[in-house]
């Protein structure tokens, strides 16, 4: 398990509106790179409501998931073309559960949370139905707060850990994003891991509506 790439992205016309700008596009940098508890040093995160912020400071992505889509697609997809951070081969994304950690070089990451793909997302990769089609590969990629900040580069070893008190899986609130479970005990399950803040909220919300 290592890292193939780290990929970082500058504010380029959004491929939905030229005059909006977007942080998608990211390409692979040579050299170590800085990590904060806030992401990638120099990467540019425009959608600051559903990306960045501590608990979705970085972005990962596997090597396996992307052969699956290659596969799909029928085309290469090089690193950063889904906008990750990190690429990393040795697992598929929906292996992981909330909590487990990333040990990649000198940093520490900690997955909270699935990425939810958007039209912006579709947009750049040159297929309005994208969306659709990410949603049902349920490959999302991991959004990840850091523990342990420091730098990492192309080539540095990887190291899964399992969260030892993981009560639900990044697949599984992948899925209920998409079809909500209505009942307290369900949501109690993902409001007992430690998810990123936007999704706390917003099933703390559904939990209010649920037991009123």
């Amino acid at each position: 398990m290592k890292l193939i790439s780290v990929n970082i992205g500058n504010a380029q016309p959004d491929p939905r509106n030229p005059l909006k700008t977007s942080g998608i596009y990211k390409t692979p940098v040579s050299g170590a790179v800085a990590i904060t508890p806030l992401g990638l040093e120099n990467d540019v995160i425009v959608a600051v409501k559903h990306h960045g912020g501590p608990d979705q400071a970085v972005y990962v992505y596997t090597r396996e998931d992307y052969a699956w889509w290659s596969d799909q697609l029928g085309r290469d997809l090089p690193p950063g073309t889904f906008g990750e951070n990190l690429t990393i081969t040795g697992f598929s994304s929906a292996d992981l559960n909330i909590g487990d950690t990333l040990i990649v070089g000198a940093v520490t990451l900690q997955v909270s949370a699935p990425r939810i793909p958007c039209e912006t997302f579709a947009a750049r990769m040159g297929d309005p139905a994208f969306v659709k089609k990410f949603r049902h590969g349920e490959r999302p990629g991991a959004y990840c707060r850091v523990l342990q900040p420091g730098h990492v580069q192309s080539g540095d070893p990887a190291r899964l850990e399992s969260f030892t008190d993981a009560t639900i899986s990044l697949l599984d609130v992948y899925r209920d994003y998409y079809a909500p479970q209505k009942n307290a005990a369900a949501i109690q399950r993902i409001l007992a891991a430690p998810i990123a803040l936007r999704i706390r909220q917003k099933k703390e919300e559904q939990l209010r509506s649920v037991l009123e």
